[in-house]
């Protein structure tokens, strides 16, 4: 009996010796979960495997930060609410755009033929639609419609002074195609007329239908989408024809005057236009109902050169966007100054949607007071105000049933 002394005081010290051991283990435990929620670990716990965690604990750190992302990305796919985007910077003119504002002026690819598309006048201007939206370009870069050099073009070179860099950019009555958008090597903007191909015959003819045409011989210009469509859709309908080319429109007419064609195709706008103005006798000829092909006009720059390419489209959008607001030459200003929100952000009054592109805050404002709304624009060239009369059809805004729906301008 007098030994259990000796023999409790030797378990004691192992049930000791045991719980502290345990001990160690249970201090480093915490310290390893302690470290994945970034708190330090306990200065008191001298015990070996304390030596060593500071040298892992910065890894662990990091965990905490990829967690809280990983909580903050389903909120923001949920809808939830996001942090606003930094404040814009402004652009800096770079590309054509640099190109053109240092030069100081617009040099602007046309037809130079095309009556009530870009026509030289008597008094050495340009009218039409194309040369309407070469000023609005103008306008919107320097603030002043005479900034223009018209450059006239034929069918056969105009994407050649495109892409030789002749030109900043092409307003030339021309068709938007999927060929002319890739392998030619342009990129098309907003469409500003939307036109259909069609074929003037003379009255006396009394031709109602396609079928009535055959054996006829047709002008038209070369090299132009109303070729091809005169070609694929005569072949369709297995009625003989023979075509007639030309390189230039005058040319053509003169042609049609002198009895060398029975008919000529073209978009419907432009017959309208060159009967009314280049005919001898104009109510001599009819536009036949029939709609051959869709012929979307529309201005075209050179592939790749996104800040330029933007310029353009939204110059075309603000003449679109303009009408739909009611915003005109003659409101303008009363507009920028006691308009809508949209309509002060889109004038300039506030924001900075011009300064973001490179150009003047006032860009768009300068548009519409130099130039004009699209429906100011049109009926200027095209309307029933002018000899040529043509109906505005789908070129009207997408609140009307046409084809003008313009991105917000915000």
């Amino acid at each position: 009996m007098k030994h259990y002394p000796i023999v409790l005081i030797a378990v004691v010290a192992l049930v000791a010796f045991g719980v502290g051991a345990c001990a160690g283990a249970t201090v480093s435990t915490p310290t390893t979960s302690a470290q994945a929620t970034a708190v330090p670990p306990p200065t008191t716990a001298p015990q070996p495997t304390a030596v060593t965690q500071p040298t892992t604990a910065p890894q662990p750190t990091a965990a905490p930060t990829q967690v809280a992302q990983a909580t903050a990305a389903p909120t923001a796919a949920a809808g939830g609410p996001t942090a606003p985007p930094p404040t814009s910077v402004a652009a800096v003119a770079a590309g054509r755009l640099k190109t053109v504002l240092d030069r100081g002026n617009l040099i602007c690819g046309i037809n130079g033929q095309l009556a009530g598309f870009s026509v030289l006048e008597s008094d050495g201007s340009y009218s039409g639609i194309d040369a309407e939206f070469c000023r609005a370009l103008a306008g919107a870069l320097f603030n002043d419609v005479s900034k223009v050099e018209y450059r006239p073009l034929t069918t056969q070179n105009r994407f050649a002074a495109l892409q030789s860099g002749e030109v900043d950019v092409l307003m030339r009555n021309t068709t938007f195609t999927t060929n002319r958008d890739t392998a030619v090597g342009l990129d098309f903007l907003p469409t500003t007329f939307f036109d259909g191909g069609g074929i003037l015959v003379e009255k006396s003819l009394n031709a109602t239908k396609l079928s009535d045409l055959a054996g006829a011989t047709i002008c038209v210009l070369a090299g132009t989408t109303n070729e091809q469509v005169l070609t694929d859709t005569f072949n369709s309908q297995n009625i003989q024809f023979t075509p007639l080319t030309f390189p230039e429109a005058n040319a053509l007419y003169k042609a049609l005057d002198e009895g060398r064609c029975d008919a000529a195709t073209s978009d419907k706008s432009q017959l309208a236009g060159q009967r009314a103005s280049v005919l001898k006798n104009p109510d001599d000829w009819v536009i036949m109902e029939e709609t051959l092909s869709k012929e979307p006009l529309s201005p075209a720059v050179l592939q790749n050169d996104a800040q330029w390419a933007d310029v353009v489209r939204w110059v075309v959008y603000a003449t679109w966007y303009a009408e739909e607001l009611g915003i005109t030459k003659a409101n303008v200003d009363d507009q920028l100054a006691n308009g809508s929100t949209n309509a002060k952000r889109f004038l300039g009054g506030t924001g900075s949607l011009g300064k973001d592109m490179g150009l003047s805050p006032d860009a768009f404002y300068r548009v519409i007071k130099l130039v004009g709304n699209y429906g100011e624009i049109f009926d200027k060239t095209l309307g029933p105000n002018t000899k040529f009369k043509v109906p505005r059809g789908l070129n009207t805004p997408y609140t009307q049933g046409g084809l003008q729906y313009s991105p917000p301008f915000r």
